[in-house]
């Protein structure tokens, strides 16, 4: 699979109308705190809260991206702030984005993904992509703008990248050269450990370089059901429409992920570090219960089993957690007004 010869990737556009994600920003939290520097302190004079970070759906300027970047780097202990936090960096921290590349086919598929949906990491410039002589090129255009702080932008921007990247692979990520238009930091040697590339530092341009050959390369946890749920999720979180419940979208992220498997009520609360109490109000206030969570789940991922692979019905009753076939008929006919079969019959025919 090859990339467009060139492909405009992202335009950060107006500087104070909140359009960025705050996805990747807990990896840099959780670095100051461990330099001694408070949540409190960090966001100060940011205009952003504490609790936006608990708010999938929450959305900053990219005067404010750049404003907690400043006081990072003001605040900071070490003059490696920046690649240290970015090195920290998880697939849970960008959320269902984040899910959504992991469980991508192929490197290539999970690359394109994230440049339809590039503005859920983040980026504070705009970014293009092109290929040459089997090389594919990212380019940071007008990084000058960012002055003093380029430095610590492209650091984050660049570990939080190679970091989440190596994860989604399960293996290094296969950078081949890294252009740089400042002069080396007192840290320059942890580049090269780290991106495990040549590094320019006084580049006239700023660009990141890996083979093309790696587009094609298989991810160990792809799952096409799970990687068009999560791409689904994604488009919603992008369009117009009213967001939905920030505590059911959460939980779905989870079951989701463990499709066939879903973990009971109180396991839920503590992987989202409440009490089962607590969850409980929670959803009652959202008019939700964790049954429907999960029962929108089951008819989510059977209708994605159906229509886009050719498992046998029992083999769908398996994986969306029935145990009793006849039951997962029942329960998909009350969903769609259909049986599995003829749900399936139908999809097909509509696809000739």
């Amino acid at each position: 699979m090859a990339v467009p010869k060139l492909t405009f990737i992202h335009r950060p556009g107006d500087r104070n109308t909140p359009q960025l994600s705050l996805f990747g920003l807990k990896a840099l939290i959780a670095e100051m705190e461990s330099q001694g520097v408070s949540l409190r302190a960090l966001l100060s004079g940011t205009g952003v809260r504490g609790e936006q970070f608990d708010d999938h759906a929450a959305l900053i300027s990219r005067d404010q991206r750049l404003a907690i970047y400043r006081n990072a780097q003001r605040l900071a202990k070490r003059s490696d702030v920046a690649l240290r936090a970015g090195a920290r960096q998880r697939i849970s921290d960008f959320g269902i984005y984040g899910y959504a590349l992991a469980s991508s086919k192929t490197l290539g598929d999970a690359m394109n993904l994230s440049f339809r949906h590039l503005r859920q990491a983040g980026p504070v410039l705009q970014i293009a992509a092109r290929i040459e002589g089997g090389t594919i090129k990212m380019r940071s255009h007008d990084p000058a703008s960012l002055g003093e702080l380029l430095p610590f932008v492209a650091e984050f921007w660049r570990s939080s990248n190679h970091a989440f990247l190596s994860r989604v692979m399960e293996a290094p990520f296969p950078s081949t050269r890294m252009l740089l238009p400042y002069p080396a930091p007192p840290h320059w040697r942890t580049y090269r450990q780290m991106f495990n590339c040549p590094v320019e530092f006084g580049a006239e341009t700023m660009e990141w370089h890996f083979a093309e050959s790696a587009w094609s390369l298989p991810l160990p946890n792809a799952n096409p059901v799970v990687a068009n749920v999560c791409q689904r999720f994604c488009e919603q979180v992008l369009s117009e429409q009213p967001p939905g419940s920030e505590l059911g979208d959460s939980i779905r992220v989870i079951l989701v992920n463990q499709p066939g498997r879903f973990p009971k009520i109180d396991e839920i609360a503590a992987h989202l570090g409440m009490s089962l109490r607590t969850l409980n109000r929670r959803l009652a206030s959202e008019e939700l219960s964790y049954q429907s969570i999960i029962d929108d789940v089951r008819r989510t991922l059977a209708v994605e089993y159906l229509e886009r692979t050719s498992l046998s019905v029992e083999d769908v009753c398996e994986r969306v957690g029935f145990s009793d076939p006849s039951n997962f008929r029942k329960a998909f006919r009350k969903w769609t007004g259909r049986s599995p079969s003829d749900f399936r019959a139908e999809t097909a025919a509509t696809r000739v």
